[in-house]
């Protein structure tokens, strides 16, 4: 599978790439990417919701009334989880919902997840570029080049680069990631998915 390399201007240039095949052109596997996916936003809850419970509750610790003769039921404590302002019951505690999948599901699930862009003409190769400064309106042009203001975009770069990050950070649909940090999720959420030409070999070492 070959795919020509554009500029930043969005003009084809006279170079070609060749996609590992073994990657780009597998058949894709929806249950690995369904797992992937579940695993990825199941691992972002932070899992901190708490409610206080009897014990926690600031309160005296006397009996409120008499325990027989009032006509009401019987109650010993202020803390009551029955009376306004006494403890939860049941309430959520701290927990982690953290998820684990096999190394070799979650590879399958990421070629899995470049080939349905591959296969749907959603990649483009862009030649390596760098930003002198972190302008916004230098990045939007490059995404405008290609006509893909109005789309979510994932650029794809073999290594940190602060003036590329900055620069994409205030636009709402773009986002900017290394190859060794390509996951299931950001490649099935974006529209359209550019990679650097250094950063194909990155991702193919990757996954091959």
């Amino acid at each position: 599978m070959e795919l020509k390399v554009h500029n930043i201007k969005g003009k084809e240039t006279d170079k070609k790439i060749k996609l590992n095949k073994a990657i780009f052109g597998i058949e894709p596997n929806d249950h690995a990417i369904y797992l992937d996916v579940k695993q990825y936003l199941a691992n972002n809850r932070k899992g901190l919701h708490k409610s206080k419970e009897r014990a926690e509750i600031a309160g005296s610790t006397r009996k409120i009334k008499k325990q027989k003769g009032t006509g009401t039921a019987r109650a010993g404590s202020i803390k009551n989880p029955l009376f306004r302002g006494g403890g939860t019951i049941f309430g959520p505690r701290p927990r982690s919902y953290d998820q684990k999948i096999n190394k070799k599901v979650k590879k399958l699930a990421r070629k899995s997840a470049l080939a349905y862009k591959a296969k749907n003409n959603e990649i483009l190769i862009l030649e390596d570029f760098k930003l002198s400064n972190p302008r916004t309106s230098d990045y939007l042009k490059i995404i405008k080049a290609f006509g893909l203001e109005s789309k979510k975009t994932l650029l794809v770069i073999n290594e940190l680069s602060n003036n590329i990050y900055l620069s994409s950070r205030n636009i709402k649909n773009s986002k900017v990631i290394i190859n060794s940090e390509l996951n299931t999720y950001e490649i099935t959420d974006a529209n359209n998915i550019l990679i650097l030409e250094s950063a194909v070999e990155g991702i193919e070492s990757t996954l091959k």
